[in-house]
């Protein structure tokens, strides 16, 4: 097949693009970790710090509709935290991004609040 035949092609004829649900939840997680009032925090295993966690989801795809998914997110915020603004804020991020980055949609997402926290103290002088 020549490059003039390749380029007039339908671009359903030239194939597909399936994205891993673990890409997904990445873009999910991340997208939901960017938005202003949601928190990370230190990892620890027995102990020893060992990282950053932030958002964590669960994506489910197809069912009917292979460019949509479900998503089940668990978050926590900084207190004091107008919690509906930011889970709105946090939901609207995460459908930009996912259909920007991946041409899904958001049919389902389910939100949970893990907790409020509040700000570390800062570092006693001495």
């Amino acid at each position: 097949m020549s490059t003039a035949s390749a380029a007039v092609l339908d671009p359903a004829e030239r194939g597909r693009l399936d994205i891993h649900p673990t890409v997904l939840r990445k873009i999910i997680e991340h997208a939901a970790d960017q938005v202003p009032g949601t928190l990370r925090s230190e990892r620890r295993l027995a102990g020893i710090e060992v990282g950053e966690t932030g958002a964590s989801a669960r994506v489910s795809t197809g069912a009917g509709d292979p460019d949509a998914v479900d998503v089940r997110l668990e978050l926590a915020l900084g207190y004091p935290a107008k919690v509906k603004s930011v889970v709105d804020a946090v939901r609207s991020r995460i459908g930009e991004e996912l259909q920007r980055l991946a041409g899904y949609r958001v049919r389902t997402l389910a939100v949970t609040v893990s907790g409020l926290r509040g700000e570390p103290a800062p570092p006693r002088l001495q």
